[in-house]
């Protein structure tokens, strides 16, 4: 007899089966997708800590070279590194290795400035001399460097190659401008994480104009003297190009480039050695690189009328036919007679770069609260890679960034729409990024080279620390260097109470531009909520923006499990392993709010004074030579003539340290003139302990209404000279 509900019994059996199959499917596919992307991530994970350690040259490359006499005086024949180091692959006074150093010295970041085989061909205008010779790297005051394993070219500190959609290019890395180095008497003592004597403007100047001299083509792009033909050959002779038309169309294209840079950042102010303004000239790279066709179409009808806007339109579509993203800005405007691109370039690039700072040092950057001169970056979660992936954009990544259409994860993360999205896709190496603050962390300041400067005065420095506890601890909480676990908390000051040049932290806040791509998204502030991007919004959220979008997109990997698995390793890595978490900042300064969101970073930062022996010249500015003579004041039209007063003319440029002052030589060699009555260069303000008290000099008066609340010892009685010698003792022994 045939059983009841056998068929559907072999049905639900068979089903049962047909489902196991399937699962067993979906379970292999699985494998067969994340076996892959796991073995990436382990294989990440392997090579981050192997490659650090490839390159152990015991004197960390450092070389010294053979200067003009007459022009810095600082030469030397004898390189070590803080506590002797130089000569062992042992940890040095700071807590790196030779390894260490030589890795964060060449590792790249993604800047793409120009391509490698030209960087190391290019001539000296009007001479044979390589622009790349030690002779003139020097003169720019960077760091000369011989041959290593991981620097087989002899580049200098910080000068890297990277390679981006299979071209090699030159870029620089943090250490061109954060690495220092002191010289006395003929020996040199290189600080890692210190403040560069680099003048990066003069140097970006010097090389437009050795590319324009090498760019000398006829109509046909065919070179027209013996400079240019020089050039080709050469870099024909290192194999990357295929002839002699595939190098002078990139000449004419870098030429131009690197020309429009050094128009569009113009300063009224020069900025000359160990100074630039960065966030100037970040905000002017997001700037070119958010504009697109719609924002520029828009533009014209209001800069040019007649023959000439109908010229302007007919040049924007043949470009934007021929490539509607592509450093569009720069070739619109080579399209452009220069009356043209004057008009062009003024309306796009409204805020000139004209507040230069101090580089500033990076020991106990990664255990701060709140980074840069006037706080403006939050170190919590992912902060201190999208605050590396903005200076990597000021540092000329290669920003491919281009709307489209529909949605991606990137997208999603970043809070645009589902219709079409910015892409954000970039040389920006964020796997490095990370990896360099990841390295930093281990690095601690340099402390007073006895051996070499001078023994400090104990007895002095005893008597320093009770002026320092009385005048200076409410800003500049102490920390102990190598502590493992130690906060630096930054104490904000608003502009009318410290009184130094208010031209950065303003420039900072006040900057606008037009918002092109990014047009109708969402930025988030410090603390006051998110603001829509209108058609012009502040540049400072149109950064964050853009530098959240960079470091969401992942880097353009050829292979799609090496592109996802870095993409997660690298944002996860960053996230969970950052003891840095959201607070409020400390101090005097006016809070963000909805009317004003940002409000707090119109404030300068009292950090932690830990190996500033190390940092001249002093104040964010850069306006006060040595830490003497930032104990005294500016001098007023009413003070006594045979007072001590801060200098207000000195010459830059020099790595000859002063000892007694402690600070660079400010005088008595051919170097920068600073010349403190130019606007951004004020050295008034921070006047704390000197003849002035409540009544400080200021570079900023306190709004109507509001009266300055100078910073709690103001009031204390003024320093005297050996008050001033001891509090000085005391701050070489930080």
């Amino acid at each position: 007899m045939r059983k009841p509900f056998a068929g559907l019994w072999r049905w639900i059996k068979e089903a049962e089966f047909s489902f196991f199959v399937v699962r067993l499917a979906i379970g292999a596919g699985l494998v067969l997708v994340l076996l892959p992307l796991l073995l990436w991530i382990a294989a990440i994970a392997i090579a981050e800590n192997g490659d650090v350690f490839r390159d152990h040259d015991a004197g960390r490359g450092a070389a010294t070279v053979k200067q003009d006499p007459d022009v810095f005086k600082d030469g030397v024949d004898k390189l070590i590194y803080p506590g002797g180091a130089g000569n062992t692959g042992g940890a040095d006074g700071q807590n790196w290795t030779a390894a260490d150093s030589l890795w964060f010295y060449t590792t790249t970041q993604g800047s793409d400035l120009i391509p490698y085989d030209f960087f190391m061909a290019l001539e000296q205008p009007g001479s044979t001399e390589l622009f790349r010779s030690d002779r003139n790297m020097d003169r720019y005051r960077y760091l000369i460097q011989k041959a290593t394993r991981s620097n087989p070219d002899a580049l200098p500190v910080g000068f890297v190659k990277d390679r981006y959609k299979g071209v090699e290019y030159m870029g620089f890395s943090c250490a061109a401008c954060h690495t220092g180095q002191v010289n006395y008497k003929g020996t040199g003592i290189r600080i890692d994480g210190g403040p560069s004597m680099a003048d990066m403007d003069g140097f970006l100047h010097g090389l437009a104009d050795a590319l324009l001299a090498a760019a000398n083509l006829d109509d046909r792009d065919q070179c027209k003297d013996d400079v240019c033909k020089r050039f080709v050959q050469h870099v024909l002779a290192r194999g990357n190009y295929a002839d002699a038309a595939a190098v002078t169309a990139a000449l004419k294209t870098y030429s131009q480039r690197i020309a429009l840079y050094s128009v569009v950042n113009h300063s009224d102010t020069a900025y000359g050695y160990a100074r630039l303004d960065a966030f100037g000239r970040i905000f002017n790279r997001t700037l070119e690189f958010v504009a697109d066709a719609d924002q520029l179409r828009a533009d014209l009808p209001q800069l040019f009328s007649g023959d000439d806007l109908k010229d302007a339109q007919a040049a924007l579509e043949a470009v934007l036919k021929d490539s509607p993203t592509d450093h569009l800005v720069a070739r619109f405007a080579a399209q452009l007679d220069q009356r043209g691109r004057k008009t062009l370039l003024d309306a796009l690039f409204s805020n000139p770069p004209n507040a230069p700072v101090s580089y500033p040092f990076l020991w106990d950057i990664p255990q701060h609260d709140y980074v840069q001169w006037n706080g403006l970056a939050s170190n919590a979660g992912l902060g201190p890679v999208g605050r590396n992936a903005g200076e990597v954009v000021g540092v000329f990544a290669t920003l491919d960034w281009q709307k489209q259409d529909g949605v991606s994860l990137s997208s999603l993360i970043e809070g645009q729409g589902f219709e079409t999205h910015v892409s954000f896709v970039s040389s920006v190496n964020v796997h490095n990024l990370r990896r360099i603050e990841q390295r930093l962390v281990k690095l601690e300041s340099p402390q007073w080279p006895e051996s070499i400067l001078g023994p400090i005065d104990r007895t002095r420095a005893a008597r320093g620390a009770t002026l320092f506890a009385g005048y200076c601890a409410v800003c500049h909480a102490e920390i102990h260097r190598d502590d493992a676990s130690r906060r630096i908390v930054a104490h904000m000051s608003r502009l009318a109470d410290i009184g130094t040049d208010p031209r950065m932290a303003r420039n900072s806040v006040e900057d606008v531009g037009e918002s092109g791509m990014l047009r109708n998204l969402y930025a988030s502030t410090i603390s006051a909520g998110d603001i829509l991007l209108t058609e012009k919004a502040p540049v400072a959220a149109l950064l964050t923006k853009a530098t959240l979008g960079t470091v969401a997109d992942p880097y353009p990997y050829r292979n799609p499990y090496q592109r996802v698995a870095h993409w997660a390793y690298d944002l996860l890595y960053a996230l969970f392993t950052n003891d840095i978490k959201a607070s409020i900042k400390s101090g005097d300064y006016d809070p963000d709010t909805t009317q004003d969101p940002y409000a707090s970073v119109r404030s300068y930062k009292g950090r932690s004074l830990n190996g500033i022996w190390a940092t001249a010249p002093y104040l964010h500015n850069g306006s006060v030579p040595t830490l003497y003579d930032l104990l005294l004041p500016k001098r007023e039209h009413d003070d006594p003539a045979g007072g001590e007063y801060r200098p207000d003319s000195f010459q830059v440029g020099s790595r000859e340290y002063d000892p007694v002052k402690a600070g660079y030589v400010s005088g008595g060699y051919t170097g920068f003139t600073f010349d403190a009555s130019l606007p951004g260069n004020c050295n008034a303000g921070h006047e704390y302990g000197t003849i002035h008290g409540d009544q400080a000099s200021t570079c900023s008066p306190a709004p109507a209404g509001k009266e300055p609340a100078h910073a709690r010892g103001s009031t204390r009685p003024p320093l005297t000279k050996e008050q001033r010698l001891d509090l000085l003792e005391y701050l070489k022994t930080l």
